[in-house]
């Protein structure tokens, strides 16, 4: 029987939390997991509950199911190629140190609405769509960056 492919699951967060410049400190306060938890996670000795994959996919600012896949809890056929491709797309707009992250979070909210206007929505995910970068927006909107005037 194969085994489960949390090594896989482990090598990809950590070249997630590598692109958003995250420590695994830093990650693992923002996903409100334990540092030696979220270590053993990456270097696949640990297979994280769903619950914790998508923490960790809400602090990383990508999609749950795409950790779910890597983890083996859903079918990796289902999305294949389509879904690297998204998240790609995502990585490269979060990492662009050019870019603030008002700007960033206004890409993606535009990229999410292309992508539902040509029939590759996110309703099914529910947790990287549109809706997600408003609030993401909405919270960024909260923050000391907002002057009067």
């Amino acid at each position: 029987m194969a085994s489960l492919n949390v090594g896989n699951l482990g090598e990809y967060l950590r070249e997630q939390r590598r692109t958003a410049q995250l420590s695994l400190r830093q990650l693992a306060d923002a996903a409100g997991v334990s540092n030696p938890y979220l270590s053993q996670i990456e270097r696949g000795l640990r297979k994280p509950s769903a619950e914790v994959l998508q923490q960790v996919a809400k602090a990383l600012r990508i999609s749950a199911e795409t950790l779910y896949v890597r983890a083996g809890i859903l079918d990796a056929e289902r999305d294949g190629e389509e879904r690297r491709r998204e998240e790609s797309t995502r990585a490269v707009i979060l990492a662009d140190p050019a870019l603030t992250e008002a700007q960033k979070l206004a890409l993606l909210q535009i990229y999410e609405s292309f992508r539902k206007e040509n029939g590759f929505g996110s309703d099914d995910r529910g947790h990287g769509g549109a809706d997600s970068a408003d609030a993401r927006a909405r919270e960024s909107d909260a923050g000391p960056q907002q002057t009067a005037g």
